[in-house]
């Protein structure tokens, strides 16, 4: 059993930057895609990057062009760059892998906390 840990979330000022990580507890789980969610208060978890094995990304038009997805060789990690931040980035951010199957694991979350 997978098990994911997010970290790197925190409180900046808008137009700041924070670099979110998500780690699998080992290698060879045979990820095919990982990616970040974010749920804001009151509102549905929504998909905020992906990355697949080839290294395809994907990203939702309000991260576009501010945040970046990437992941390690091993793809067991993946990370999640976010410059410009503004309040609407305020969000619980979950980190996702799923493999064959397909099975899908997720984490326990990270807050980021997006000042005006």
């Amino acid at each position: 059993q997978a098990q994911l840990v997010e970290s790197g979330g925190g409180l900046v000022e808008a137009g700041g930057s924070l670099r979110l990580s998500c780690a699998a507890s080992r290698r060879g789980f045979g990820f095919t895609a990982m990616a970040w969610y974010r749920q804001a208060p009151g509102k549905q978890r929504e998909l905020v990057a992906s990355i697949v094995g080839g290294g395809i990304t994907n990203y939702s038009d309000s991260v576009k062009g501010r945040f970046t997805i990437s992941r390690n060789k091993a793809f067991n990690e993946v990370y999640l760059q976010m410059n410009n931040l503004e309040p609407e980035d305020t969000a619980i951010y979950f980190c996702k892998a799923v493999r064959s199957g397909p099975v899908e694991y997720w984490g326990q979350g990270t807050q980021v906390t997006v000042s005006s």
